[in-house]
C-alpha cells in the first residue's frame, strides 16, 4: 500500500507521496495510473517528496500523463500545506521547498480551518526573477500568434487575446468560463494544444490566453486566465502560469502590481517589481484527503 495526501490550490489537484512510500516503483507509471480520473485517485500530478530539514523538503513533479516537470507553482504550494501540517507550522513561518527549477521559499500567511472544504493555508511562494522575451509563432495554417514566452524556471507563452481598451468586468457578473479565449475560428484548447507541441518548443510549454478585467486610473490591475499546462491539457488553475501571466502583462504590456490574476479556480496575487527583481505569487492551498493506494 501507498500511503498519499492530496491537496489542490484553486482546484489544481495534486498527490504527495514521500519517495520513502514510492520506493521500487516506476515514478512515470504510477503517476498515470494515480493520476487517472476515472480508475485511479484523480489529480494533475504527483509531487514526490523528501525531508531535508525540520522545516524544508524536496521535491520532483511528475504530471499526469508521467512526464517530468521542473516545478508547479500551485503543487508547490500543496506541498507547503502538507508539511505546515505535519510540523504544525504556524502562521508567519517559512517553509523551504526544493524543486527541479531551485528552492522556493513558502511563506504562510493565513490558515482558514473551514470544516466544508478542509485546512487551508494562504501561501506566499517566491517564485525568483522571472525572464521573457516578446516572441510571434506561427501555425501550421499560417496564422501568426504574438505573444511573450516567459520561464518560471519551466516555459510559458503567454497570449494577451483582446487589446488592452477592450474590458470585461468580472464583477458585473460574467464568468472565466464564460468569456471567449477564441484565437479567429479556434478554440483556446485548440490552439493551446498545437502551441505547445510547437516545432519552437522543442521540450513543449504551457500557454496561458488572457483576458483584461478592468483597471484603476488607466493601470490593468485585475485580468482573467485560460491554462494549456504541458503534461496535462486544459486545467483550472497554474501557479507558474498565474506568474508568466503577470511577466507578461506587468513587464511588456504595463499592467499594474499587485495584480489579481483570475481562472475558473480561483484568483491568486502576484507582486512583482519588474525586470530583474524576485516575484511573489500569493495562493490557497486547501488539504483534502489523506489515503493509502495499491
Amino acid at each position: 500500500m501507498i500511503p498519499y495526501a492530496k491537496a489542490h490550490a484553486c482546484g489544481n489537484d495534486f498527490l504527495i507521496i514521500t519517495d520513502e512510500d514510492a520506493a521500487g516503483f516506476d515514478k512515470a507509471q504510477l503517476a498515470i495510473r494515480l493520476c487517472e480520473r476515472n480508475t485511479g485517485i484523480g489529480a494533475d500530478g504527483i509531487e514526490f517528496f523528501t525531508w531535508t530539514g525540520p522545516m524544508a523538503g524536496k521535491i520532483q513533479l511528475f504530471n499526469a500523463d508521467g512526464s517530468v516537470a521542473e516545478i508547479s507553482g500551485n503543487g508547490t504550494r500543496c506541498v507547503a500545506a502538507w508539511m505546515a501540517e505535519e510540523v504544525d507550522a504556524q502562521v508567519g513561518d517559512v517553509l523551504m521547498v526544493e524543486t527541479d527549477a531551485g528552492v522556493r521559499g513558502c511563506t504562510l500567511k493565513e490558515f482558514r480551518d473551514r470544516e466544508m472544504d478542509g485546512p487551508t493555508w494562504l501561501v506566499t511562494t517566491d517564485m525568483d526573477v522571472p525572464e521573457f522575451e516578446e516572441q510571434t509563432v506561427e501555425l501550421a495554417d499560417g496564422t501568426e500568434i504574438d505573444g511573450v514566452f516567459v520561464s518560471m524556471g519551466n516555459p510559458h507563452f503567454v497570449i494577451l487575446v483582446d487589446s488592452l481598451e477592450e474590458k470585461e468586468d468580472l464583477r458585473q457578473g460574467a464568468t472565466v468560463e464564460q468569456m471567449d479565449f477564441s484565437i479567429g475560428e479556434r478554440s483556446w484548447q485548440d490552439v493551446g494544444e498545437e502551441i505547445c507541441f510547437h516545432p519552437d518548443f522543442p521540450e513543449q510549454t504551457n500557454v496561458e490566453f488572457v483576458r483584461v478585467l478592468g483597471g484603476r486610473g488607466g493601470v490593468v490591475d485585475q485580468v482573467a486566465l485560460r491554462i494549456f499546462e504541458r503534461g496535462v491539457g486544459p486545467t483550472t488553475s497554474s501557479g507558474t502560469g498565474t506568474s508568466a501571466t503577470a511577466t507578461a502583462m506587468i513587464g511588456v504590456y504595463g499592467a499594474g502590481s499587485p495584480l489579481d490574476v483570475v481562472a475558473p479556480g480561483g484568483a491568486q496575487m502576484v507582486e512583482w517589481a519588474g525586470e530583474g527583481e524576485n516575484l511573489f505569487l500569493t495562493g490557497p492551498a486547501t488539504l483534502i484527503c489523506r489515503g493509502e493506494a495499491w
